[in-house]
This record gives structure tokens, sequence and C-alpha cells, in this order.
């Protein structure tokens, strides 16, 4: 999912407030017929996408220092040494697309990142972009986050930045329960992304969806998780959807 213009035009109003197996928006049909539809939509949308900066962001290349200054004071907040602080020693980037999370967040701060992203091409090029530092890429895995089982024990922090609205809500919340496990002791789980006004906005450009933020409490809670921290990420382009940051136990 990208850093999308925020667009009533597309507005639907689930009875559930979640997003179903089908979705159906306002005035314009079916965005999709099924899961396995959605998924794929989404791939298909990806491998089209340019392995760049401006790529990754849907051409708001601009932001990025914004957005990784914003992530990085947030993040700070809980690392360290010291009783309830969080480690440094390993960090997994989901939905990690070329690396820009992890070469200019992740690893300045953490000894080891793995990247897992459903696009190879991307991961491809995360080898070069990543340049001497990605000699401590611990793995590269390629695999979608409905899919994703990553290893139990081994993160201190797990990453998940404009990915969640190419899950659905089950989805989601399974796969929110399977990073619970992959935590060390203090670890914690990092949801950065759009959040629209109210309900769920479907995107049928690149095949996902952007939910409010209640839902999305509603769906971490569901996971069994908490939210200790959250923040608006300011700074951003007016045009563009509200981003917020949850920090999750």
């Amino acid at each position: 999912m990208l850093p999308l213009p925020d667009s009533n035009r597309f507005q639907s109003h689930l009875s559930e407030g979640g997003v179903p197996g089908n979705w159906i928006q306002t005035g314009m049909g079916d965005i999709a017929e099924d899961k396995a539809s959605f998924y794929s939509n989404a791939e298909g949308y990806w491998k089209e996408v340019p392995p760049t900066v401006d790529g990754m962001l849907g051409g708001y290349g601009g932001i990025s220092s914004i957005d990784i200054n914003g992530s990085k004071a947030f993040l700070k907040k809980f690392l360290g040494e010291g009783q309830g602080k969080t480690g440094t020693g390993c960090a997994l980037d989901c939905g990690a697309g070329i690396g820009r999370i992890t070469k200019r967040l992740l690893l300045p701060l953490f000894k080891t990142v793995d990247l897992v992203d459903v696009t190879k091409e991307f991961l491809d090029k995360a080898r070069s972009y990543l340049g001497d530092d990605g000699k401590r890429v611990g793995n590269y895995f390629c695999c979608g986050l409905q899919e994703f089982v990553p290893e139990t024990g081994r993160y201190d922090v797990i990453w998940i930045q404009w990915v969640i609205g190419h899950l659905t809500d089950d989805h989601l919340v399974e796969f929110l329960r399977r990073c619970q496990k992959a935590l060390r002791p203090n670890g914690l789980i990092i949801i950065k992304d759009n959040v629209s006004y109210e309900g769920v906005v479907p995107d049928e450009v690149d095949s996902s969806v952007c939910r409010d933020l209640e839902i999305v409490r509603r769906l971490v809670g569901q996971a069994g998780l908490r939210i200790v921290h959250e923040e608006q990420q300011m700074n951003f382009p007016k045009e563009i959807y509200q981003v917020h940051t949850l920090a999750l136990r």
C-alpha cells in the first residue's frame, strides 16, 4: 500500500467495519471477487512498479526523509538497555520492497535485519541498494504476509509499514498473532500505515484497503495485542491520508 491521496469517492461503509471476502466499491462494482484475486491483483500491480524509492512511495519519494526521521524518533523511545527496554539485536522489515526502511531506519539501529516482500524483483534490487550494510541482512524472504511465518523468538522489532491494507481482516489478525510469537522479550510490533477518516476505503489500483483507526485498533485487540504507544506522523503533504504509527505488544 502507498501513501495515497485521501478521497471520499471510494468510501465503503461496511456494517462490521471490516474487510470481508468480497468488497463492494460504492457505485463502482466489485473490487475483488475473492481473496485469491485480491492478492494476485496486488502482486500484479507491484510487479509493474519500478524498484526505486519513488516507486516504493507511489511518486511521493520526497517524503522519505520525513517518514524515516519520524519513525526513528518513535522507535528510539523504546530501544536501549535496562528493564522494559527493547533490544537491538534483530529486526524484521515487512513489505520491505527494495529495503528503503531497512537501509535508513533499521540497519543503523539493529545488528541484523531480515526482509520479507512478495515481489522477488524488489528483494533482488535490495541486495545492491543496501550496499555494504547489506552484509548484516540475515534473510531475504520472498513471501506474502498472509502466508509468512516468522521464526519464533527471533525479533526485537517487527516493522510493518504501508502493507496491512494488502491483508484481509482475518489474515491481518492471524499474521499479528504469528508476529507476537516471533518477538523476543520486550519486543515490539510496529504498524505504520494510512488511516481513513471512516470505515474501509478500497483502492482498486493496487488492490488494497485503507481502514480507519478504530478498525485497526479492533483488529489489533483481536490478535491479543495491546497498543503501548501511538502517534500521528506529522509534516506529510496535506493531500494524502493521515499516517499513524502504533507500537504493539
